[in-house]
């Protein structure tokens, strides 16, 4: 049963189990922790602040070979006056991610340490408005995406001395790059 801490472990094999679900998106002006309840919630010496159903996470899928997936994180019921902070804000390449865990229903504290479901990083956000509220949708990569990204870079000498200079490892690739090596007799 994957890394769960033993109070996790112990709450999602109880016979009654109260969910939750915590998402924390880190951007310049500050982070953004959000949580699938209502009021607040302190775990970890944080603030979590409730969202009840206006927050909302598409399926995340998990494969059993190594691939990005993305999750798409949704927040409506926004107050059309407060879209403007959305936008101003950057949010490209900004970590997000998203936790699974349970409440103690008599304390309303939150059992163990939640298990991490999905990370990784903003990429699009949609805002569709409707009167006097809106949505703003922001799609999330999985870090994984980084794999399938061209690195610009070139294994010579030159190249070598940008990212550390003296360096001489790779000194000789241009004389040996046209030449023809004859393995054996």
């Amino acid at each position: 049963m994957r890394d769960l801490t033993a109070g996790m472990a112990a709450a999602v094999t109880a016979p009654v189990i109260a969910p939750i679900m915590l998402a924390e998106a880190l951007f310049d002006s500050g982070p953004v922790r959000l949580w699938s309840g209502y009021g607040e919630l302190s775990w970890a010496g944080l603030t979590w602040y409730g969202t009840g159903h206006l927050l909302s996470v598409s399926t995340i899928a998990e494969t059993q070979e190594l691939r990005a997936t993305g999750a798409t994180f949704a927040l409506s019921g926004i107050p059309s006056d407060m879209v403007g902070l959305a936008l101003r804000e950057p949010y490209q390449g900004r970590p997000v991610r998203l936790l699974f865990g349970a409440l103690d229903v008599d304390t309303g504290v939150v059992i163990g340490d939640p298990y991490e479901v999905f990370g990784g990083r903003c990429d699009v956000m949609e805002i569709t408005e409707g009167g006097d509220t809106a949505t703003i949708e922001v799609a999330v990569e999985s870090r994984l995406i980084d794999l399938e990204r061209t690195r610009e870079r070139r294994y010579e000498h030159e190249d070598q001395q940008t990212e550390y200079p003296g360096d001489r490892g790779l000194e000789y690739v241009p004389a040996i790059q046209n030449q023809s090596i004859k393995w054996g007799r």
